[in-house]
């Protein structure tokens, strides 16, 4: 199982998602890349033994994942303040992993009838749905 966690600007979600992915028991199964080596950087800080950065990263490691997660933007070309490329993009998007998207409703992408939530609790919430992932 090869799980990817993809995270941009200050990587604060993407590492709260490899946390609860550590805690899960699913780190040796994941897969940490920053769309900028401060976001990485952070999300090393989870614990997280594997990270890269940028878009080759992210279109290299997307290819044989089994399961993408990150704030929804990642699938969207210039989310996240311009981070995510078109290339990125496409990649996640046309990946055959299952995507299990949080909907953070910034960087111009509003999901109609998300809860209003605290970022733990969507990182808590999307780390149950990889653990189920994980164990289909």
């Amino acid at each position: 199982m090869k799980i990817v966690v993809i995270d941009g600007q200050g990587g604060r979600l993407g590492r709260l998602l490899a946390e609860k992915l550590i805690q899960a028991g699913l780190g040796e199964d994941t897969v940490c890349v920053g769309c900028n080596a401060l976001a990485t950087m952070a999300m090393l800080k989870s614990g997280v033994r594997r990270a890269a950065t940028g878009e080759n990263a992210v279109c290299a490691q997307v290819r044989d994942a089994d399961v993408v997660t990150g704030p929804v933007g990642i699938a969207v070309a210039d989310a996240l303040m311009g981070e995510v490329t078109p290339r990125m993009a496409q990649a996640v998007a046309q990946c055959g992993a299952q995507l299990i998207l949080i909907p953070t409703n910034r960087c111009r992408i509003q999901v109609v009838g998300m809860r209003d939530m605290p970022m733990e609790q969507l990182a808590e919430e999307a780390a149950e749905r990889v653990r189920t992932a994980a164990n289909a």
